[in-house]
């Protein structure tokens, strides 16, 4: 199956202790929609207890895998001791595509549940669909791309063509300061022309930047009515992240669409 019409195997990670419904809900949906396997895993670290193949704890995985029913899935998980971000990107070469939710129940003193999202897309090798809390499906009636002239963001639209593909519109959006908007005009023509061969249709949208591009970006988002916004991710340590901040730690945290980010 090529780049440009779909992905053949998804990975949803599911949370622990939390509601995951919704997050099945839109995994369930692509799935169908792409015709693709679907891989869960549930996983943590000792002294909590991992689901696995053919194994039933409570009532919350087993609520998760009545809604799979009648889907070309299965379930993995294993007993870990290291960091769950690098046991979830190893997982994640059986996959074409991520699936998480927002991290919003788990304590930073937990490190037996706890993942940082912005690790687990550093570690992925993937590109990775985070999905807010309160969205049951992606409609794709409008995917939004934040585009910036670097290896990640090129990385991340070429990953998410199987989307754009689908998408009843596509728009390309630089945040640039005021100076560089001629030359982000161009730079977006020539993303346009790829996107063009690719049978893809895609407006341009060049924007001054303010002074929190997150912010301006979903702003804008929010206005075209996207329910789907493609970002490169980059940045170097996680710690560096949290301390300067950044759209991509931004878009992991705030988002209030689906977004897919690739490293």
């Amino acid at each position: 199956m090529s780049d440009a019409t779909g992905y053949a195997t998804m990975m949803v990670r599911l949370q622990l202790a939390d509601d995951n419904t919704a997050l099945l809900s839109v995994a369930i949906g692509l799935a169908k929609r792409f015709e693709a396997r679907l891989i869960g895993v549930a996983v943590c670290r000792p002294m909590q207890i991992v689901y696995g193949d053919g194994y039933v704890m409570g009532d919350l995985i087993r609520a998760d895998q009545e809604q799979i029913q009648g889907l070309q899935a299965e379930w993995r998980g294993t007993e870990i001791f290291a960091g769950i971000p690098g046991y979830l990107a190893e997982a994640a070469r059986a996959a074409d595509l991520v699936i998480i939710g927002h991290d919003r129940g788990a304590s930073l003193l937990d490190p037996a549940r706890r993942v940082e999202n912005s690790d687990l897309v550093m570690q992925a090798g993937r590109p990775v669909l985070v999905v807010p809390h309160d969205v049951a499906a992606l409609k794709l009636d409008h995917a939004l791309v934040g585009w910036t002239d670097t290896r990640e963001t090129r990385r991340a639209v070429r990953d998410a063509l199987p989307f754009l593909a689908r998408a009843g519109q596509v728009t390309l959006v630089a945040v640039v300061p005021p100076v560089e908007l001629d030359a982000a005009t161009k730079r977006l023509a020539d993303v346009q022309a790829w996107l063009q061969g690719h049978g893809i249709k895609a407006g341009a949208l060049t924007a001054a930047a303010t002074g929190d591009d997150a912010i301006r970006l979903n702003a804008i988002a929010r206005e075209h009515k996207a329910d789907l916004l493609v970002a490169g991710a980059y940045g170097h340590s996680r710690l560096r992240e949290w301390v300067l901040g950044g759209v991509t730690h931004d878009l992991l945290l705030r988002a209030e669409r689906c977004v897919l980010v690739s490293h």
